[in-house]
């Protein structure tokens, strides 16, 4: 008996067919990174029997699957950072050509019954799977006359569920002049597919080749940041830092933060200044200067953060956040942020605001003033804000103040 048969795997029974419903997106993700961990640990131990495991469980995510709500998206992420676990444990595994194949066949059967497409990294990096040249070459051979008469047939429609797998299975067999012809054939071309051909020039050693040909694919619902990063990791690897930060190194930096864009090239770039690469970053988002308040806090250039705050819309929880946070150590820079915040809560911007989040910027403005001796100051500016106009969002802010600034003005005149 194998050790594939021998072992009791955990995660098969939490992935039957319909094991899930509509609403068990939450769920399924916890169950999937379970299952991962599951195979990682046993991988460790036996490459070859975690990769059983992985291909196991890739059989089976279609099927268990299918019934739930994948609107909000979690799933479909929590699949691909799965699969991309479980692919490298299938490459890395040293199995026979023959358990392989039978790998190779299992997943090209789940590839085929897979409804939404979720096993489509796996054709993407079918050429690696094969796991050798020759593997890889036989399936090309299967493969590449069934995706040139989709290619070149004139009706409109065709399509080809094995086309990335093709593709990755010429890359990987070497067969490079091959693949870009093959590509030309393609009548709407696209990055998802023309990416490979950058590989194949690169691997031919046609550096400005490959940018070329990876330029040419841009277009209408092509990934832009994507082709970005492509061009730039090649300029890195020329060594021709200055050019992929000019070109390419700050549209190819895409994150879900500002704050989180700027490490990103800043990482990428650290022979840069980063307050030059903030500052170009600033630039590539007019009207939204605002957002940088909290990279350029972070960078300590407190000046700056204030007058990005006040440029444009700088969200007023942030602002407070940092009016408390830097109270004792920068009580100016807290000063202006609590004034900030203010202005924008008095213009009706925020998210959920309550007169205890008005009352909550106010103390930590005044606490600020104390500390530079600015309480009047402060006082007839704070004034002046609430009583500048008639509006409803400065009707709410003066009303959650009056009271606050009574008792702080009767406690003043007590001292």
């Amino acid at each position: 008996m194998s050790n594939s048969e021998k072992h009791k795997w955990t995660f098969p029974t939490r992935f039957r067919t319909g094991a899930y419903s509509w609403k068990a997106s939450r769920l399924a993700c916890q169950r999937l990174r379970e299952a991962v961990s599951e195979i990682k640990k046993v991988a460790k131990k036996d490459p070859v029997l975690g990769a059983e495991g992985a291909v196991r469980l890739m059989e089976k995510l279609w099927p268990a699957l299918e019934h739930i709500d994948t609107s909000s998206g979690a799933l479909g992420s929590a699949v691909n950072k799965a699969l991309d676990a479980l692919i490298l444990i299938v490459v890395k595994a040293p199995a026979d050509e023959y358990t392989r194949n039978k790998w190779l066949d299992r997943l090209w059967q789940a590839m085929a019954d897979d409804g939404v497409d979720y096993l489509s990294p796996v054709g993407d990096r079918w050429g690696e799977i094969c796991g050798s040249v020759e593997v890889a070459g036989r399936w090309a051979d299967d493969l590449v006359s069934s995706l040139r008469s989709c290619w070149t047939d004139p009706n409109p429609g065709n399509y080809f569920h094995g086309t990335t797998a093709c593709l990755s299975c010429l890359l990987v067999a070497g067969r490079h002049q091959e693949l870009l012809e093959l590509l030309e054939l393609d009548r709407y071309p696209m990055w998802h597919y023309r990416r490979y051909g950058v590989e194949a020039l690169l691997a031919l050693g046609m550096k400005a080749k490959a940018i070329q040909y990876a330029e040419a694919s841009r277009g209408l619902n092509q990934p832009d940041s994507a082709i970005d990063q492509v061009c730039e990791e090649i300029l890195i690897s020329s060594s021709l830092h200055e050019e992929a930060y000019q070109r390419y190194g700050l549209s190819a930096a895409v994150s879900n933060s500002y704050i989180a864009r700027f490490r990103a090239v800043a990482k990428r770039y650290p022979m840069k200044d980063p307050s030059q690469i903030l500052a170009d970053l600033i630039a590539t988002t007019p009207g939204e200067e605002g957002k940088w308040f909290a990279t350029a806090k972070d960078l300590k250039l407190y000046d700056l953060a204030l007058e990005l705050a006040n440029r444009t819309l700088c969200d007023p929880k942030t602002l407070t956040r940092a009016a408390r946070d830097y109270l004792d150590t920068e009580p100016a820079f807290a000063l202006g942020s609590a004034m900030a915040a203010l202005r924008w809560l008095s213009e009706g911007w925020g998210y959920e605001v309550t007169s205890a989040d008005v009352v909550e910027v106010y103390d930590r403005a005044m606490d600020a003033a104390d500390r530079l001796n600015k309480i009047d100051e402060v006082t007839d500016q704070i004034r002046q804000l609430i009583e500048s106009n008639q509006s409803a969002s400065v009707l709410f802010v003066r009303q959650a103040l009056l009271r606050r600034m009574r008792a702080h003005q009767s406690s003043i005149n007590e001292v």
